[in-house]
Order: C-alpha cells, then sequence, then structure tokens
C-alpha cells in the first residue's frame, strides 16, 4: 500500500464550528485548529460565555431559548419519523432503492440537527 496516497490525518479530520455547526474551512496554517468558521461565530459565543458566567451557571451549562428550543424538539422529531420510516420500509420488505433512499433521508435529517444553531 502507498502511504503517500493516503490524505493526512489533518485532511481526513473534518471540523466543524463551536458555535454554528458549519464546517470550518481549511486554512492550511500552522497553529492551533480553528474552533470557529468566523469572527461573527467566535463573538457569539464569547458573548453566550460571558451571560453565562454572570448568570451564575456552571461553565459548561447549555442555555436555549424557548424558541431554540422548540427548533430542536422538532429536528428530533423529524429524525425518529425518519428513522421510524426506514423500519417500516424494513417491515414491508421495500426494495433496496426505497431503502437507500430512506436511509439518506436520515443521514439528512441527523446532520442538520447537528447544527444546534
Amino acid at each position: 500500500m502507498d502511504i503517500s496516497a493516503q490524505p493526512s490525518r489533518r485532511q481526513r479530520q473534518v471540523r466543524h464550528c463551536a458555535w454554528c455547526g458549519r464546517r470550518v474551512p481549511e486554512a492550511g496554517r500552522q497553529g492551533r485548529p480553528r474552533l470557529y468558521c468566523a469572527q461573527s461565530c467566535r463573538q457569539r459565543a464569547y458573548e453566550r460565555r460571558t451571560a453565562v458566567q454572570r448568570g451564575g451557571l456552571p461553565e459548561d451549562a447549555v442555555v436555549l431559548s424557548a424558541a431554540e428550543l422548540a427548533d430542536l424538539q422538532d429536528r428530533l422529531f423529524q429524525l425518529r419519523c425518519a428513522a421510524e420510516d426506514v423500519v417500516t420500509a424494513v417491515d414491508d420488505d421495500a426494495d433496496r432503492t426505497e431503502l437507500r433512499k430512506l436511509a439518506a433521508q436520515v443521514v439528512d435529517v441527523a446532520a442538520e440537527l447537528e447544527r444546534l444553531r
């Protein structure tokens, strides 16, 4: 096996923004890896951290507004429904194409769910 044909460990690691969940662009620079995709996400994270500290909550606390919580619950429901569709299709002996389509929907919903904001 040709080792030079394998991507480096750094190339294989996909990083996501610690604030919005979007993919962090590869900068190709030295130093610590970026945590945020943009300065605005970095600023929002700082504002959230300082607000949490002022409120006396633990530093690792997650604070969601009622709208953010409702959105998260909606997306979790979508994920459960997509997974139930796969189970129903398997029980109904659906063909491979249909199962692949349903599995792709589960992946899409789960990928969207990874983005908390």
